[in-house]
């Protein structure tokens, strides 16, 4: 894959003035982050890869990333950085809204941006499955989207929220560490809330929530037992709820979700979880076979009686089963989606493999 062109902004010593410099620049070549590192040459993450923005550019200094963070930083996650050490907020410019971590790390500071697209895509811009619409006319329940860092999770978990903004008049309350998209009210009422921000903690807003009479909660990382309990009550009590795990697949996200929980309680979390939930989407983004742009692959599983059974039961480890013999309603293994998208030439067999559960039989499909 031959190197993209460099921006032809030249910067003096490997140094723009402003992190906006840097941020346009990224925003308008398609990258996904910006990284401003201590002994590194600025870098961005284009098609999913980490290059240098500019060949042969020295690496910045402490006292380079040290600058551009005390012109860019707020007053309140200036004092963060401070007293913690690091800084996560949303930082907004007059052309875009960006993901921020600044941190203090052995050598000096460092800043890293995620770029987020502002416009909210929907189902069919993305690309997600006509049948997982059905997910979002559920009237209660819990619907989990799920995959490593950078996968998309928040630009499909936007997606489903802008689909109930469509299709329905109703009170939607989103619980975000930070706000990354802006929604515009369609149909429906939207409470946008940003943890550190306007509350303590996604707990504490989620329990606030409950009392907001909300019709859909979506919350931005379920990372601990009592954000898991309150979301898994709340899917309960006639809600419908909407979180992201860092999980790879279905049978792994329904293990993380359950074994959070102290044993003498599982039992019980296993009966609520499998009547509460509706579905999950486990996705990748996968390089493209030319090299231009990032893949969505997807692990696709809806509740049925047999799901629900296995919850139950223990027996995770038979949804892979399951999720293959339910094609028909929808359901897809990851696998299964690598080895349609390498089919149909849209990424390379060795992509294909690197990705693959099940190795062995990605193999035989690729010398098929």
């Amino acid at each position: 894959m031959s190197a993209p062109a460099s921006p032809s902004i030249a910067p003096e010593r490997g140094l723009l003035r402003h992190v906006d410099d840097y941020l346009a620049l990224g925003q308008r070549a398609g990258a996904s982050d910006i990284h401003l590192s201590v002994n590194a040459p600025p870098i961005w993450r284009l098609q999913g890869t980490l290059r240098p923005i500019w060949p042969d550019v020295p690496p910045l200094s402490a006292e380079d990333t040290m600058a551009l963070a005390e012109r860019f930083l707020p007053e309140v996650q200036r004092t963060q950085l401070q007293e913690r050490g690091d800084a996560d907020f949303a930082y907004a410019t007059e052309f875009g809204r960006f993901r921020t971590s600044v941190v203090r790390q052995r050598l000096g500071v460092d800043l890293v941006f995620r770029i987020i697209n502002t416009r909210v895509r929907t189902m069919d811009e993305l690309g997600l499955p006509e049948h997982l619409k059905l997910l979002t006319r559920y009237q209660n329940g819990l619907i989990l989207v799920t995959g490593s860092v950078g996968s998309g999770k928040s630009t499909t978990l936007a997606a489903l929220v802008e689909q109930v903004n469509v299709e329905r008049r109703e009170h939607i309350i989103t619980l975000e560490d930070p706000i990354e998209y802006i929604f515009e009210p369609k149909g429906c009422h939207i409470t946008q809330r940003e943890v550190h921000t306007h509350t303590a903690s996604f707990s504490a807003a989620l329990r606030g929530a409950l009392r907001e009479d909300p019709d859909v909660i979506m919350i931005g990382e379920m990372r601990d037992l009592e954000t898991i309990s309150l979301a898994i009550t709340a899917s309960e009590t006639g809600h419908l709820v909407l979180g992201t795990l860092h999980t790879g697949n279905a049978s792994r996200t329904l293990d993380r979700l359950l074994d959070v929980f102290p044993v003498d309680q599982q039992d019980q979390i296993r009966i609520m979880v499998s009547e509460s939930l509706r579905g999950i989407i486990s996705q990748q983004l996968v390089p493209s076979a030319d090299g231009t742009k990032r893949i969505l692959a997807l692990e696709t599983l809806t509740n049925t009686p047999a799901v629900g059974n296995v919850i139950r039961e223990a027996k995770t480890y038979m949804l892979p089963g399951i999720i293959q013999t339910g094609r028909k309603l929808g359901m897809q293994l990851m696998d299964d989606s690598l080895a349609a998208l390498y089919d149909c030439g849209a990424i390379s067999g060795e992509e294909a493999y690197a990705r693959a559960e099940q190795k062995q039989m990605m193999r035989l499909h690729l010398k098929q």
